[in-house]
């Protein structure tokens, strides 16, 4: 089906996620459309050159995505508005939770005709504990209920089916809103490809921000625990350690950075050697994940998975021939339970040949679920269908 050249505008938190997360479906909008992102600043010079090449438009911003800045956020703001009023565009995605609730806002004000926001995950809006922030929770909610509300402009893109479940049963979202879901952002089984895991003492890899709902602490105490016991097993954690209103407290980070318990590496450009060097993945989440991209990415390259049982992660997991807290590609433990996740570390140590196999059956699960060909093709129908 031949569609009508649109302008689009992709609003975005993170300039480091352009290429990677949706590199493929900005290759497959842009043969078809004008496309311009608006993006905090882009620091590595790789992503805008790709950008450029491809013709893409770059307006950038100084966006702190998980600070609460309220002169930030309203900059931002008449930011967005100008930008919009000047460049006219048909069709407004944002995605990631401020651009979601300001994108959406500013395009429905501004009349423009589609606006598809994709919502990456929930993250803390719906389970902060602390006190101090739920304020932010509940402003941050009430605003995604006012952009959210029903207009025929408006198409929503959730990752997994709770978190549309959820904005439903708290009426943020209507019935009367066309909502859809998509596996995530997907992967590339070409760049993320296959490799049997070397023999060996068994590695495990972290992937993420140091962030607390993410369970780096869990993560820190069940590597100190299984250290103590296997001297000769290996922990990495890899992830930025940012300005978050949930970061972790400096005793812990200065306590992975020693390097007494586990390598910590801080943020890389190329995760692929890390997970082909690592046995199995770990990620204890409670985080509200969209799908956790670092398991992805993992089991791409025929990794097993240690996660937890949470939305989104959850996803992941694909059911066997196995008892209940076992699947085919990993295995799933409760939320902040470090004894859980020491006794599915033991578990890969005394049965190594899962490692292999879950690994395997974890390719074939992000053959079939994950694709970012599958997931783009679907994308694309969602933001293309007039």
């Amino acid at each position: 089906m031949e569609h009508k050249r649109k302008k689009i505008l992709i609003i975005c938190n993170s300039s480091d996620t352009l290429m990677n997360f949706r590199g493929k479906l900005i290759e497959s909008l842009v043969l078809q459309h004008e496309l311009t992102v608006f993006c905090p600043l882009i620091t590595r010079l790789e992503i805008r050159n790709s950008l450029l090449k491809l013709g893409v438009m770059i307006e950038e911003n100084q966006l702190k995505p998980s600070k609460v800045s309220l002169f930030s956020d309203l900059n931002y703001l008449c930011e967005l508005y100008r930008l919009i009023k000047r460049t006219r565009p048909d069709l407004v995605f944002p995605y990631a939770f401020k651009p979601v609730i300001y994108g959406t806002l500013v395009a429905k004000y501004c009349g423009v005709k589609r606006i598809t926001p994709m919502l990456t995950g929930l993250g803390y809006n719906f389970s902060m504990d602390n006190p101090a922030k739920k304020w932010w929770s509940i402003v941050t909610r009430m605003l995604l209920k006012l952009a959210l509300r029903s207009d025929s402009a408006l198409r929503v893109i959730f990752q997994n089916k709770d978190d549309l479940k959820l904005l439903m049963h708290k009426h943020i979202i209507g019935k009367g809103t066309a909502a859809f879901v998509v596996n995530g952002s997907g992967v590339d089984l070409n760049y993320y490809q296959y490799s049997r895991p070397s023999p060996g003492p068994v590695g495990f890899l972290m992937i993420s921000r140091l962030i607390n709902a993410k369970g780096i602490r869990e993560y820190y105490e069940a590597a100190k625990q299984m250290k103590a016991l296997f001297p000769e097993m290996r922990f990495k954690l890899i992830g930025a350690d940012n300005d978050n209103v949930d970061a972790i407290d400096r005793s812990l980070y200065q306590a992975l950075k020693s390097g007494e318990v586990l390598e910590y590496y801080g943020a890389v450009t190329d995760v692929r050697p890390y997970i082909k060097d690592a046995a199995v993945v770990v990620l204890p989440s409670y985080y509200g994940e969209g799908i956790p991209r670092s398991l992805m990415e993992a089991m791409a390259m025929g990794r097993a998975i240690i996660t937890c049982d949470h939305v989104g992660c959850k996803e992941t997991l694909n059911h066997g021939d196995l008892p209940s807290a076992r699947f085919s590609n990993g295995i799933l433990i409760p939320i902040k339970d470090t004894a859980a996740l020491v006794a599915a570390m033991t578990h890969f140590r005394r049965h190594p040949e899962d490692i292999i196999s879950f690994g395997i059956n974890g390719r074939i699960l992000a053959k079939e679920k994950f694709d970012v060909n599958i997931i783009n093709a679907r994308m694309l129908h969602i933001l293309q269908d007039a």
